[in-house]
């Protein structure tokens, strides 16, 4: 069970940082939208574990873990150089400058490197469009983080219910303390990033 919870409070980190920009930035996010956020996450994750734990079946345990291994910590390493683009963007445009069109290619990009990108009209308020938008730029992580567990004893379901809880915790923590956070004027997601390398070479090594 300990590896579901860790599981749930790596992919919930994203979540919490991204309700803490949200509210730093005086941008309201609604219990529906709220809901949409944790649920697509939820899904995205359970999904990827289900289908990682079906090619755990087929393909050789041992180029899975190493695979799992080498994916995992590639991601925490894109993680905290994403950390360190989202410090340089806010010192460069304090984030006013960023721009987003609907239409446009980079939007996934945007929404990667900037949460609060997902305001699309500027209102102040996430809507359930804006919010799904924002779930699926920040379920990449969710979901390559699924995928590379299927050499693992994970339980998608108990997973899933762990992260559809966490997520909810997340944002409220996030939404309470975003203005310290914020004060800070440091990204944290470097965190998420380091824990993800953290729970790599665990899994690679008790496994």
């Amino acid at each position: 069970m300990y590896r579901e919870i860790f599981l749930a409070v790596i992919v919930s980190a994203d979540i919490f940082l991204a309700a803490a920009a949200y509210r730093s930035s005086d941008i309201r996010i609604p219990p529906v939208s709220a809901f949409i956020i944790n649920f697509i996450c939820t899904f995205v994750l359970g999904i990827s574990l289900v289908l990682s734990e079906i090619a755990g079946q087929i393909i050789d345990i041992e180029i899975c873990r190493i695979a799992g291994f080498i994916v995992l910590t590639a991601m925490g390493i894109i993680t905290v150089f994403k950390s360190l683009m989202r410090g340089l963007i806010r010192r460069l445009s304090k984030r006013g400058e960023l721009s987003l069109k609907h239409s446009g290619s980079g939007i996934v990009v945007k929404l990667y490197l900037d949460d609060t990108a997902a305001d699309f009209d500027c209102s102040k308020v996430l809507s359930p469009f804006e919010a799904a938008a924002l779930a699926l730029a920040s379920s990449l992580d969710s979901a390559a983080t699924g995928l590379s567990c299927g050499y693992s004893n994970i339980n998608p379901i108990l997973s899933a219910v762990f992260v559809f809880i966490a997520g909810f915790a997340a944002m409220f923590f996030g939404s309470v303390f975003g203005k310290k956070i914020s004060s800070l004027d440091h990204d944290l997601s470097w965190l998420g990033g380091i824990m993800l390398i953290a729970f790599a070479i665990f899994e690679f090594v008790s496994s």
